[in-house]
């Protein structure tokens, strides 16, 4: 029976004895009279405000949504997940990616939905037109409709920033610049945008808005958080959801695609801001802090919520959480429950296999707990051959799978997928210009700068000015767009990739003329007393989630555009004022470059409309004047974090809220310029914390790198995860989560080496020596070792101490992820000077071998763990 051709016909007769005001948040049994209910922002006209307090809760609330159920729906579902097998219904609650499916297998195995991860594109084709995605969501959808049960899949897409993962979009600035703007119309405007840009290329669902409330700037997806003040966040999640979804009280409109409120809960408030980590805090602060964007999200209709990376646990306060995606309170008892969310439940890139016990292709756990739809990838075949035979047995219930499609059914419904046309002949299919928003873009960027100094009024400049622009962000796409941009991490675009877009560099030629604009990257061959001002465009390089963290570093060691301070040490005092504009997706210690500036603006992360940074700056026919206030703290010290508005000593350089006009000047004395390179002793004394060599990404100073006969210098492996030698090639891959390991083949013809090292020499490490640590890496032996192989520490080639893991290795399970731990004191008793170590890893090997490593460190006790190697095992056998 095809399912998706039941008629309303069928059932006319019924609706005359339904009821059609049923209520998607209506109480469930046994919830408590006095708990909090919220609903739809009390307002007239306009969009939702900010609101001057939010009234503390003592329960999670329940929220009214604005899109609420019909008998004439429900009964619908009910007689199609009747009708369907066990198959198909796992089938529908699978979600792959583009690049791991075909459509005929949609259709085999009648998938529910399909991704595509940042960077994945139609053909692998990073330049591919709206037509090309067009082709591939028609394949899909017409290979789903053609499968038994004739259910559309749809297609999800990390839309997150306009549809930042197509060429030549228009992409808007990242949330943490826009909730600068305190607008909450420009981000009901911004969703609209988005949702016909999605619309443009054929998808149905947005995985946004990001509705973390960040509480700690080290978080490397800081920028995806539009503030630390939950007011903010709250009714920026209602409007952003409202502009995406476009619905009225039972559908989504022709203009509208799916929302998703992410990621449930806690992401933001991760201890040390790390990605993926623990979150300690209180449930009375989960519910007035971290709680505050779903109810907004959700009361504007959201259907869909992604679950989170991280843990919830604090064995203090009784709290056992551990990965929320396992969590049957979070996802079942508070989310769904409590808050009474009725849509679907979809878990992030392969986070199920993070929940205890799970793997990538199984987890009974994060279906028991009430995820409905399984982000898997690669692993899909498995998982649904997994999931089937753990409904067979009992461990999942047939009634939590039908719960599962019920709400997936209902989504697709109320999004008009079960009844709608193929994507090509959907409003905005394959409009070019459908892409383009760049009024609201520009308007967007304009009221995100924030002005924090602005010595002698130099800003506004004349339009007359003849000026020096420096630094490399002035002229870089990348830099303005950051991280989801066409690429997961947002690295490896040009200029190119932009083809509508604009730098601000392009924008103060239009408004200053090209005759009186000359621009020198790094400074040198010009002489700035020769100009009327001097424009610095500093910042951070693109980096994505993970890969951003800070973790001990300090605010200021942690920036990542190593030679702009230098750039701006040329051109302060050399007899023109010097105008800085700050590019970065979070707020760090720039106490060197203010002092350095004479004026000084957050530009944050513009997106491609560079132009709107420019209006700011030149008083002519687009000039604007600052607007933007800041929506998170500026630290006043290196290792001020967390750093957040109420806290005891809440003591920060510019607070939350703070922000000039051009007619004001701010009263920027002197700034202390001290800070260490880490928020964590080194040296001597006894380390706490673990020493991140390799997590995601290169942690500074250290750089990863092969060699081999060809390069014994090293090559260095870079941002991209790639490097080559005859002998010895790296690719990324995963180990634990997207992304995250170097998949390294040694081919056999010859010796080769990866590691690990500090270009600029030695460092004591002696504190990691006291505090009995190991060399722990996580790693997936892909082919074993087939000669001797061994995992070194140098202090400087040829000081060093080298163990033999020949056997370890060939020990280790093909295909399945271990993580290896050598103490630090085997490498010091074979020679290694661990007051200069310059290369804290290091594997050689001259035969074949192929394994993937992922997160490398050194971590203080990890020597007396019971699964630690012996040294006297590490040895030719």
């Amino acid at each position: 029976m095809n399912l998706r051709a039941m008629s309303k016909g069928a059932v006319v007769a019924l609706l005359g004895a339904l009821s059609l005001t049923g209520a998607s948040a209506s109480a469930h049994p046994g919830t408590a009279s006095r708990q909090p209910v919220i609903g739809q922002p009390d307002f007239d006209h306009g969009c939702a405000e900010i609101e001057h307090r939010l009234p503390t809760l003592a329960d999670w609330p329940q929220v009214r949504s604005k899109v609420v159920k019909t008998p004439w729906d429900e009964w619908r579902i009910r007689q199609m997940v009747a009708h369907m097998t066990l198959p198909e219904k796992i089938g529908q609650m699978t979600q792959p990616e583009i690049s791991a499916i075909t459509p005929d297998q949609v259709k085999q195995y009648n998938i529910g939905s399909v991704l595509n991860g940042g960077g994945s594109w139609p053909g692998g084709d990073k330049h591919a037109t709206p037509r090309d995605w067009l082709t591939l969501a028609d394949a899909y959808w017409t290979a789903s409709t053609q499968s038994s049960t004739g259910i559309p899949a749809i297609w999800g897409i990390d839309a997150v920033h306009g549809n930042n993962n197509v060429f030549d979009a228009t992409v808007f600035p990242h949330n943490i610049g826009l909730g600068a703007a305190h607008d909450p119309c420009l981000i009901r405007d911004i969703g609209r945008a988005t949702a016909t840009q999605v619309r443009a290329t054929g998808q149905d669902w947005a995985f946004g808005p990001t509705v973390a409330v960040p509480q700690d700037d080290r978080w490397g997806r800081t920028y995806e958080g539009y503030s630390e003040d939950p007011r903010i966040t709250r009714a920026y999640g209602y409007e952003a959801v409202h502009g995406l979804q476009d619905s009225n009280v039972f559908r989504l409109r022709d203009d509208g695609v799916i929302a998703t409120a992410k990621h449930f809960i806690g992401d933001g408030g991760t201890t040390g801001g790390k990605d993926q980590g623990v979150n300690a805090y209180a449930e009375a602060d989960m519910i007035n802090l971290h709680g505050q964007g779903y109810y907004g999200a959700l009361a504007a209709g959201a259907q869909a919520v992604m679950i989170s990376f991280n843990s919830w646990t604090n064995p203090d306060l009784g709290i056992t959480e551990g990965k929320v995606t396992g969590s049957r309170k979070v996802v079942t008892d508070i989310l769904k429950q409590k808050i009474g969310f009725d849509g679907l439940v979809v878990s992030d890139w392969n986070a199920i296999g993070q929940v205890t016990g799970c793997t990538n292709a199984s987890c009974p756990q994060a279906i028991n707990a009430g995820v409905d739809m399984v982000m898997v990838p690669n692993e899909w075949q498995a998982f649904i051959a997994n999931t089937v035979a753990q409904v067979q047995s009992g461990q999942i219930a047939v009634s939590r799978i039908d719960d599962a499609v019920t709400r997936i059914l209902r989504v697709k419904l109320r999004a008009g997928v079960l009844d709608g046309e193929k994507p090509s002949d959907r409003v905005h299919a394959g409009q070019a210009d459908a892409l383009q928003a760049k009024q609201v873009a520009r308007k967007a960027v304009r009221e995100s700068q924030v002005l924090l100094k602005n010595t002698n009024k130099v800003l506004p400049l004349s339009p007359k000015s003849k000026v020096l622009v420096v630094g490399k962000s002035a002229d870089s796409m990348s830099d303005q767009t950051g991280g989801w941009t066409l690429t997961w991490q947002g690295t490896g675009n040009t200029n190119t990739d932009f083809p509508h877009g604009t730098t601000v560099l392009t924008g103060l030629k239009q408004a200053l003329g090209d005759a009186n604009v000359t621009y020198s990257a790094n400074g040198d061959g010009v002489d700035p007393a020769k100009f009327d001002a001097v424009i610095a465009v500093i910042g951070e390089t693109p980096y994505a989630e993970g890969v951003g963290d800070i973790g001990k570093r300090s605010l200021e060691a942690a920036k990542l555009y190593p030679g702009d301070f230098t750039v701006l040490d040329k051109v302060h005092g050399k007899g023109a004022p010097v105008v800085t504009v700050y590019l970065s997706g979070r707020l760090l210690y720039t106490n060197k470059e203010i002092n350095r500036s004479d004026a000084f603006v957050a530009g944050f992360l513009p997106g491609t409309e560079g132009e709107g940074v420019a209006d700011m700056l030149v008083r002519g026919r687009d000039w604007h004047d600052f607007t933007g206030k800041l929506s998170y703290s500026w630290p006043r010290a290196a290792c001020q974090t967390p750093l957040n508005a109420g806290m005891p000593g809440y003591d920060p350089l510019f607070p939350l809220g703070y922000g000039l006009t051009s007619r004001q000047t701010g009263n920027v004395g002197p700034l202390d310029e001290t800070s260490p390179a880490s928020c964590t002793p080194g040296g001597g004394g006894t380390a706490t914390d673990d020493l991140e060599l390799f997590n995601r990404a290169d942690i500074a100073p250290w750089k990863t790198y092969i060699g081999s006969p060809q390069n014994w210098g090293g090559t260095e492996i870079g941002p991209t995860g790639t490097a080559a030698h005859t002998n010895i090639t790296v690719a990324p891959t995963d180990v634990n989560v997207q992304g995250d390991g170097r998949k390294t083949t040694w081919t056999g013809s010859g010796p080769g080496q990866v590691y690990v090292q500090n270009p600029n020499g030695g460092t004591d490490l002696s504190g990691y020596l006291n505090a009995q640590s190991a060399l722990e890496f996580d790693v997936i032996v892909n082919q074993p070792n087939a000669a001797r192989t061994v995992i070194s520490t140098h202090c400087t080639y040829p000081c060093q101490g080298e163990t033999v893991a020949t056997k370890l290795l060939q020990n280790l399970p093909v295909g399945q992820k271990t993580t290896v731990k050598i103490p630090i004191q085997c490498f010091v008793d074979k020679g290694l000077d661990i007051t200069a170590v310059n290369t804290p890893f290091l594997v050689y090997t001259e035969g074949a071998f192929t394994a993937s490593f992922a997160n490398i460190r050194w971590v203080p006790k990890g020597a007396n763990d019971p699964d630690a190697q012996k040294c006297s095992d590490l040895v030719d056998q």
